[in-house]
C-alpha cells in the first residue's frame, strides 16, 4: 500500500470513529428529556432575539469585523449543521469537515469559524457524552499525558498562531485557514471519489455505513507501535492490563507529543481532534480500541473546551448564536441521516459524500486567488478573482443543497416505511 493511501486510510478510520462519537452524543441529547430541555432553554432567548435583525459586530477588531449578527446568518448556520449531520448520519464519517469551510463560505471570518466550530463541538460533548459508561476503559496515565499535550501545549500553540496571523492581516488569516482545508479536503475528497468510482465500476454492493469499520479486537499492534513501546524513556505509563498479560508500557513523552499534535490540529482547524486521536492510539501507539474510545471522549471534552474558551472565546472569536444554530441543525440531521441509510444504497451515499467534500475543497481553493491577490502575493485582476470565488461559492452550495434535498426526499418519501420498521 502506497504512503498516500495509508494516510487516507488513517484519516478515514479516524473520521469514522469521530462520526460514531458524534452520533452517540447527539442521540444521548435527543433521547434525554432533561438535556433536550436544557438545549431548548439555551436556544429560546436566541430564537427570540434573532428576528430583531441586529447589526452589531460580534467579536474582534471593529476595523475588520469577523462577523455580523443577522437572522439570515443564524438560519444558514442551522442549515450548515443540518448538512453536516446528514453526512455524519448517512455515511458514518466526517461531516464535521465541512463546517468551518461552510461558515467561511457564508461570510464568517476564518478565525471566528474555527472558534465557533470548536465551541459547538464542546457544547455537544458536555451535553451528550455519557462519560461514566466509558470510564472503566480509560487509562488515567494515558489520558493525563495526552490531554496535557493537547491542551497546555498543542491547543495553546495552534490558537496563538491563528490569532497572530489574524492580527497581522485578516486576509492572511483567511488564506492560511483556507489553505489548510484545501490540502485536507482535497486529499480526502479525491481519494473518496477514487474509491467510489472503483467500487461502482466493479459493481460492488456497499452498505450505507461501509466506510471501513474501526479496527476490531481488543489490541492491534503495528510495527511502529512496537518500536515506540520499546523506547523505555521514563516515566513509563502502563496500560491495557485487562487485555494483555502484564499490560503494556509507553513513554509519557510519546503520549505528550501525540497530544500536542492533536491539540494543534484542533485549534488550527476547529475540528475537535477526535478524528486524529483514534487512529493515532490504535495504529501509532498500539493501544486497544476499548481504552482508546474512553480516552478519546475525555480528550475531545478537554481539548475542544480549552481551545474554544482559552484560545478563542476570551478574545471574542466565537459566534455563540451560530454555534447553537449548528448544534440544533446537526441534532436533526444526524437523526434523519441515520434513518435514511435504511432505505438508500450505500454506494450512492459514498458518491455524494465524495462530491460534498470536493465541493468544500473547491470552495476554499477558489477563494484563495482573491485573498492572495489582496495580500500582493500574486497578480490577478479583482474581477477575475471575484469571478473565480463566485464559481466556487455556487459549486459548494449547489452540491451541499443537492445532497441535502436528495437525503430529505428519500427520508420523507419513505416515512411510512420507516415508521413501520
Amino acid at each position: 500500500m502506497s504512503f498516500p493511501r495509508r494516510v487516507y486510510e488513517f484519516l478515514k478510520e479516524g473520521s469514522i470513529a469521530y462520526a460514531k462519537w458524534d452520533y452517540e452524543t447527539s442521540m444521548n441529547i435527543i433521547r434525554n428529556r432533561k438535556k433536550f430541555l436544557i438545549l431548548f432553554v439555551l436556544l429560546l432567548p436566541i430564537l427570540l432575539v434573532i428576528f430583531a435583525e441586529a447589526a452589531d459586530i460580534i467579536g474582534g477588531k471593529k476595523a475588520y469585523a469577523p462577523a455580523y449578527y443577522s437572522t439570515t446568518l443564524f438560519f444558514i448556520a442551522t442549515a450548515i449543521g443540518l448538512m453536516a449531520g446528514l453526512i455524519t448520519g448517512c455515511i458514518g464519517a466526517g461531516g464535521g469537515f465541512i463546517i468551518t469551510p461552510a461558515l467561511m463560505a457564508a461570510g464568517v471570518k476564518g478565525i471566528m469559524a474555527v472558534g465557533t466550530d470548536l465551541f459547538h463541538i464542546f457544547a455537544k460533548a458536555i451535553m451528550g457524552t455519557t462519560v461514566h459508561k466509558k470510564l472503566g476503559n480509560v487509562s488515567v496515565g494515558l489520558a493525563v499525558a495526552f490531554v496535557a499535550g493537547s491542551t497546555v501545549i498543542g491547543a495553546t500553540i495552534g490558537g496563538y498562531i491563528n490569532r497572530a496571523v489574524y492580527n497581522i492581516d485578516p486576509s492572511l488569516s483567511d488564506a492560511f485557514i483556507s489553505s489548510v482545508y484545501v490540502v485536507l479536503l482535497g486529499f480526502l475528497g479525491f481519494y473518496a471519489l477514487y474509491d467510489f468510482l472503483k467500487l461502482r465500476k466493479a459493481g460492488a454492493v456497499v452498505s450505507a455505513h461501509d466506510g471501513g469499520e474501526p479496527v476490531k479486537g481488543p489490541v492491534t499492534t503495528t510495527g511502529l507501535a512496537l518500536k515506540l513501546q520499546a523506547l523505555k524513556v521514563p516515566p513509563l505509563i502502563k496500560f491495557d492490563e485487562d487485555y494483555v498479560a502484564g499490560g503494556r508500557r509507553i513513554s509519557a513523552f510519546i503520549m505528550l507529543a501525540g497530544g500536542t499534535f492533536v491539540g494543534f490540529v484542533a485549534a488550527i482547524m476547529g475540528v475537535g481532534g477526535g478524528f486524529v486521536t483514534f487512529p493515532m492510539f490504535v495504529y501509532v501507539f498500539g493501544i486497544s480500541t476499548m481504552t482508546t474510545v474512553g480516552t478519546d471522549i475525555l480528550q475531545i471534552i478537554f481539548t475542544a473546551g480549552y481551545a474554544s474558551i482559552a484560545q478563542y472565546a476570551i478574545y471574542g472569536f466565537i459566534f455563540y448564536t451560530l454555534a447553537m444554530g449548528m448544534l440544533l441543525g446537526s441534532l436533526i440531521g444526524i437523526q434523519v441521516g441515520a434513518l435514511t441509510t435504511k432505505i438508500v444504497k450505500g454506494l450512492h451515499i459514498r458518491g455524494f459524500y465524495a462530491i460534498t467534500i470536493l465541493a468544500g475543497f473547491a470552495n476554499r481553493a477558489t477563494a484563495l486567488p482573491k485573498k492572495l491577490g489582496e495580500l500582493g502575493y500574486i497578480k490577478i485582476s479583482k474581477p477575475l478573482a471575484s469571478g473565480i470565488e463566485t464559481v466556487g461559492f455556487w459549486l459548494f452550495w449547489i452540491a451541499v443543497a443537492a445532497f441535502g434535498v436528495w437525503v430529505l426526499s428519500k427520508f420523507f418519501g419513505n416515512l411510512k416505511r420507516l415508521k413501520e420498521e
